[in-house]
């Protein structure tokens, strides 16, 4: 019963003083004004709503995603093949990877992927 009383008394004191320090290190990180100000996108916030966006910085952002998905769409692929082997499973994978790979060139000769001309 003591030991369980010393241990809450010990760790009410060291979170107290994380705390502390988390408080105090905060105040001198608020100070710094650059650090402080909002970045939304590539442009600055603060400016007028209505200037035009940047039409290759959203489809840059969406192919991002999308091969971002893809990759979790494969971690569980890839688990599967190293337990046990199949062929229904690796020919899955071939198509799904042709898929993307045909998507990827399409967007390659579309031009999306160019960032600067």
């Amino acid at each position: 019963m003591l030991s369980s009383l010393w241990n809450s008394i010990i760790a009410l004191i060291l979170s107290c003083v994380v705390m502390g320090l988390g408080w105090l290190l905060a105040k001198r990180a608020l100070s710094d004004r650059e650090k402080s100000t909002p970045f939304e996108c590539g442009f600055d916030p603060i400016k007028s709503a209505r200037l035009p966006f940047s039409l290759r910085f959203f489809l840059l952002a969406i192919i991002f995603l999308i091969f971002d998905v893809e990759i979790v769409l494969l971690f569980p692929i890839l688990n599967s093949i190293t337990n046990s082997f199949s062929l229904g499973l690796l020919m899955g994978t071939y198509i799904f990877l042709m898929i993307l790979t045909l998507g990827l060139f399409h967007e390659w000769n579309e031009g999306s992927l160019d960032w600067a001309q």
